[in-house]
């Protein structure tokens, strides 16, 4: 039986159920805490996630249960949890994904058994234009999180060559992502373009270390560098999201400091976080990845 309860939550009234539902069995992590979690983070996480489409990961039974994606906003959801139309490219379809721009919306989510949170990497109202260059950096065993924090310096140093500043977030399960503010005037077939020549060059520079290309039989013990990321009808992990892993790990900023110490001491529990550690993170240090939202790069022209 499904036991319902009121949330008071701003000037919204929020039916939630089944809080005591262990969504992380290793740990015991409920739904509940998922719920508090969220509203705890809310006020960092939702700048990343206001005027993007996002696409919802459910996993109604927690972590251990069948999950699914939902990018078109369940029709059932309250009046006030808006919509983001853009057009699906499949089939030149309009499909309305949620608009998570409120704690309300945010807590609604959670309740459906949202465990993840994945937005688009432009925002209203131009949905063409991405606002950053993601390098999503994912390690075929039996290479590891601390593979992809040596290629995400290696990124970074690169970039910095050219006069353009990167963050690092882990993904909050194997990997790491890579980002390059933009927020200029810019196109996914440009930033698409320069993803993909960047990652063919250090995959040029050391193949026995990077690869481009997702087929898993070419990605043993080496980190993939997913370049395709950058496309309108994809959708990246947000920073600050909880993760359905065994523990509640969350996508979280990290230094550059934080990643060069990792990376010289061969620990990567130095790169993993969960839900207790960020929320102190944050009270502590900030909102690390807030130069994503307003640095202004320009985006360098290709190399031939």
């Amino acid at each position: 039986m499904s036991i319902k309860e009121r949330l008071k939550v701003g000037n919204r009234q929020l039916e939630v159920s089944n809080l005591a539902k262990v969504f992380y069995p290793e740990t015991g992590f409920s739904k509940g805490d998922v719920i508090a979690y969220y509203k705890a983070i809310a006020p960092v996480v939702l700048p990343y996630l206001k005027r993007r489409p996002v696409t919802l990961k459910r996993y109604p039974d927690g972590v251990t249960g069948n999950f699914f994606y939902e990018k078109r906003c369940p029709p059932h959801r309250p009046g006030w949890v808006g919509t983001i139309t853009m057009r699906r490219q499949r089939d030149d379809k309009d499909v309305e994904y949620c608009a998570i721009d409120s704690v309300a919306a945010l807590l609604w989510a959670a309740n459906l058994g949202n465990l993840e949170l994945h937005a688009t990497l432009a925002r209203e109202p131009d949905l063409e234009r991405p606002t950053a260059v993601v390098f999503d950096l994912d390690p075929g065993p039996p290479a590891g999180i601390l593979d992809c924090a040596s290629i995400a310096i290696r990124l970074r140093d690169h970039f910095a060559e050219a006069g353009l500043e990167t963050l690092c977030k882990t993904s909050g399960s194997k990997g790491m992502q890579l980002y390059v503010p933009l927020n200029t005037k810019v196109t996914y077939d440009q930033t698409a373009a320069f993803a993909l020549s960047t990652a063919t060059m250090l995959e040029g520079q050391t193949p026995e270390k990077v690869v481009t290309k997702m087929k898993k039989e070419l990605r043993g013990g080496k980190v993939l560098i997913d370049w395709s990321q950058n496309d309108g009808h994809k959708t990246t992990v947000s920073v600050y999201s909880l993760r359905a892993r065994p523990r509640p790990t969350v996508s979280t900023p990290v230094t550059w400091e934080e990643i060069e110490r990792a990376v010289a001491r061969g620990d990567q529990a130095q790169l993993v976080f969960e839900t207790r550690d960020v929320l102190a993170r944050v009270d502590e240090r900030g909102d690390l990845f807030a130069p994503v939202r307003t640095l202004r790069q320009k985006l360098p022209k290709i190399e031939q």
